[in-house]
C-alpha cells in the first residue's frame, strides 16, 4: 500500500517528479537530488554527502512523502528542527517535532499526531530518540524512513563528533528493513569512510556530489588593523547583505556595534542571546536587503537566503570542513559572492588552546590539530586556494582563476630546495613522525627521542639550521596543503609522502610558497605604494633586467626567480655581501646559493657605474 504512490500519476508524471512540484513548487531536481531519492526508494541505505545549498533535505522529504508512512528525521539542533517543521507545514505536508524546547502538552499532543498516522514527519535529536521508551514506541509503528542529517557528528575523524550521535550506529539493527539517509555537507573521504563504517556496516550507496562553488571569491589576508580592514571590506558592498563571523560572543556584540556606529545596518547573533532577540534578528537578517548579521558559528544551518553576498571571517574557523560549510552560505543565487578571511598568528594560539581545553580524548586532540594544521596551511599556501580545498575533499581541479593567488596578490618564492630536504628527512624517519620530530631533525636538536632513534646520524640532520622554525612548519603546512605530503590517515600525526612528493624530490615539478612581509615591521603606513625614485629606481630596473635574463635562461616566470617586492626591497638595501644578501625579504637559503652572486655584481657595478 505504502508505496503505491511511487509510480505514474495520470498526468504521466512520476510520483517523486509530482510531490517535488506539487508541494515544493519545482520543476526539476537539483543536481544529484534525484539519484539519492530513487536509491531510497529502491530500498537502498545512502550517505550522501552534497555541499552547503544544495538541497540536502528535499533528499528525503520527497521520498518520505513518496513513501508514506513516517519518515523520522535525527537533527542536532532545536532551532533547525522548529525550522523545518514550520516550513513543511508551510508547504501542506504533516511534520512535528518532540523537543525539550517545547512545553510537555504540546510533546504530548505531537505524539497522538504521530501515533494516530497522521504525522510524515518526525523531527527527534539524537538523545530523544534513541530512549529505549521511543525506541519501543516507534517500533510499533509504519516506520518508512529514516534520516540523519549533519551526519558527520557521528564520525570521531570528523570535526564535530557528538557522543551522543555515537548510538546512532544500533539504528540498522532496530528498524533492518527501513532504509537510512545519512546526509552531511563537510566529510573527507575519511569522515565518511568512518560513517559508513559506523552507522551502515559498509552497506551504504555513497553519492558524493561535487564540492565546488566557482562563483564564491575566495580571499585570505593577514590580519593587521581587523576593525579597518573589515570596515573597508563591507563597505565596498554596501546595500548586499553579509555574514560576518567571529570567535567568541563577546566579539560578536563588539563588531555589530562598531559596523553601526560606522553607518552599516548590523545584527547579532549568537548563543547567549535570548531566543526570541535571535529570532528577531534572523528574521531581519532574512526579510531585509542589506543586512550584515554578525555571529558566532551559532548561526548558519539551516538558513538559506539565496542572495549573501559575502561571508566574512574575522578569525580563523576551526577547520576547513566548518570553513567550507561557512563560506558555502554566500552566494546561493549563483552570482559573484566572496568568502574573505582574516588571519593572524593569535588565531592559532586560540585555536589550540580551544582544542587543548576540550574533554577528549589525546587521539581526538590529534586529530583536530592536524585539521587545524590543514586549514593554516591552506591559509598560507601560495597555490590556488581552490585547488587545494578541492583536493581536500577529494576533487581535483584547474587553477580557478577566482582566489587572491589566481589573481596574484602575494609574492610567491621558490621553495624547492627547502621541500626536498624537508621530504628527504621525512623519508630518512620512515615517515611515521610528525612535523615537529622532523623539524627537529631538520634543525639538528639532539633531542632524547631523536638520539633513542639513532636520527642524529641521517644524512638530513642538521640539513635546515640555517632556516627559523616557524619557516620549516609553515613550508611543511603548505606541502600538505599541496598534496605533496600526505597526513596520518588514522590520526596519530604522522607524515608520508604523496606521489606529488616523491615528483617534488626528483625535480619534476616545482614548489613555490607564499612570502609574507615581516609582520610588525613595516617600512611604511599599511596600503602605501612602495615609489622609488632615484638611484633606488635605476638599480630596481637594473635588477629587473637581471631577472628577467635568469628567468629566460630557467624557462620560468620572472616572479619564480625573484617577485618584486624582494627586489624593491633589495634596491632599497643595496646589500654588500651575502650576509646582507641573506637578509632581504624573499630570500631563501636556495636562492641566497644560486643568486646571491649574481644580484650583488649587479648591485656592485651599478652603484660604480653611478659614483663613476
Amino acid at each position: 500500500m505504502r508505496n503505491s504512490a511511487a509510480g505514474i500519476s495520470a498526468d504521466g508524471r512520476d510520483a517523486r517528479r509530482r510531490v517535488l512540484k506539487d508541494v515544493f513548487g519545482f520543476d526539476d531536481f537539483r543536481p544529484g537530488q534525484d539519484a539519492v531519492i530513487q536509491a531510497l526508494l529502491a530500498g537502498r541505505h545512502v550517505l550522501a554527502v552534497m555541499p552547503t545549498g544544495a538541497g540536502k533535505s528535499l533528499c528525503y522529504q520527497v521520498p518520505a512523502l513518496v513513501l508514506g508512512g513516517l519518515t523520522v528525521v535525527v537533527s542536532p539542533l532545536v532551532a533547525l528542527m522548529q525550522d523545518q517543521v514550520s516550513a513543511l507545514r508551510l508547504a501542506g505536508v504533516a511534520a512535528d517535532t518532540i523537543n525539550s524546547s517545547i512545553d510537555r502538552d504540546a510533546n504530548v499532543a505531537a505524539w497522538r499526531r504521530v501515533a494516530a498516522g497522521q504525522t510524515r514527519l518526525l523531527y527527534l535529536a539524537p538523545e530523544r530518540l534513541m530512549t529505549e521508551r521511543m525506541l519501543d514506541a516507534l517500533s510499533r509503528l509504519d516506520v518508512s524512513l529514516i534520516a540523519i542529517d549533519e551526519a558527520h557528528c557521528i564520525s570521531q575523524w570528523g570535526p564535530a563528533f557528538r557522543r551522543e550521535y555515537e548510538d546512532l550506529s544500533r539504528l540498522r539493527g532496530i528498524f533492518p528493513d527501513v532504509p537510512i539517509i545519512a546526509l552531511t555537507a563537510t566529510a573527507d573521504e575519511g569522515t565518511r569512510a568512518d560513517i559508513d563504517a559506523r552507522l551502515f556496516a559498509g552497506d551504504a550507496e555513497t553519492l558524493v556530489l561535487g564540492f565546488d562553488r566557482p562563483n564564491i571569491k575566495l580571499a585570505i589576508e593577514p590580519k593587521q588593523d581587523s576593525k579597518r580592514q573589515l570596515l573597508d571590506f563591507v563597505k565596498r558592498h554596501a546595500g548586499s547583505s553579509g555574514i560576518v563571523y567571529c570567535l567568541s560572543r563577546k566579539k560578536t556584540e563588539e563588531i555589530a556595534a562598531f559596523l553601526n556606529k560606522n553607518g552599516i545596518t548590523a545584527l547579532a547573533y549568537h548563543a547567549g542571546m535570548s531566543k526570541e532577540a535571535r529570532d528577531a534578528n534572523q528574521n531581519s537578517f532574512m526579510t531585509l536587503s542589506g543586512v550584515v548579521m554578525v555571529a558566532t558559528i551559532a548561526f548558519g544551518m539551516g538558513i538559506d537566503k539565496p542572495d549573501v553576498a559575502y561571508v566574512f571571517h574575522t578569525d580563523l574557523p576551526g577547520s576547513l570542513e566548518a570553513y567550507y560549510q561557512e563560506i558555502g552560505r554566500a552566494g546561493r543565487d549563483g552570482r559573484p559572492a566572496e568568502a574573505h578571511m582574516l588571519f593572524g598568528l593569535g588565531d592559532i594560539r586560540m585555536r589550540r588552546m580551544f582544542i587543548d581545553d576540550e574533554d577528549t580524548a589525546a587521539e581526538h586532540k590529534r586529530r583536530s590539530h592536524g585539521r587545524l594544521n590543514t586549514l593554516i596551511g591552506y591559509c598560507e599556501a601560495a597555490q590556488c586556494r581552490r585547488q587545494i580545498l578541492l583536493g581536500y575533499f577529494g576533487e581535483s581541479a584547474a587553477p580557478c582563476g577566482n582566489c587572491d593567488n589566481c589573481l596574484d596578490t602575494a609574492p610567491r618564492a621558490d621553495g624547492g630546495a627547502e621541500a626536498r630536504i624537508i621530504l628527504a628527512a621525512v623519508a630518512e624517519t620512515g615517515e611515521r613522525f610528525g612535523a615537529a620530530h622532523v623539524i627537529d631533525v631538520l634543525r639538528g636538536h639532539e633531542t632524547e627521542k631523536i638520539l633513542a632513534r639513532g636520527h642524529h646520524r641521517l644524512a638530513s640532520f642538521g640539513t635546515g639550521m640555517a632556516h627559523k622554525k616557524e619557516l620549516l612548519m609553515s613550508l611543511i603546512r603548505q606541502l600538505v596543503a599541496g598534496g605533496f605530503l600526505m597526513p596520518d590517515p588514522e590520526g596519530h600525526g604522522g607524515l608520508a609522502i604523496a606521489e606529488a612528493g616523491h615528483a617534488l624530490s626528483r625535480g619534476d615539478v616545482p614548489f613555490h610558497y607564499r612570502v609574507e612581509a615581516p609582520r610588525g615591521k613595516t617600512r611604511r603606513g599599511e596600503g602605501q605604494a612602495v615609489v622609488l625614485e632615484g638611484h633606488e629606481a635605476s638599480l630596481l630596473a637594473t635588477l629587473k633586467t637581471v631577472r628577467l635574463r635568469l628567468a629566460k635562461e630557467r624557462q620560468v616566470p620572472a616572479y619564480v626567480i625573484f617577485s618584486d617586492r624582494t627586489l624593491i626591497d633589495m634596491a632599497e638595501r643595496a646589500p654588500r655581501d651575502l650576509d646582507a644578501f641573506a637578509e632581504v625579504n624573499g630570500v631563501g637559503a636556495a636562492k641566497l646559493k644560486d643568486f646571491g652572486r649574481v644580484f650583488l655584481r649587479a648591485i656592485a657595478e651599478h652603484g660604480a657605474s653611478g659614483s663613476a
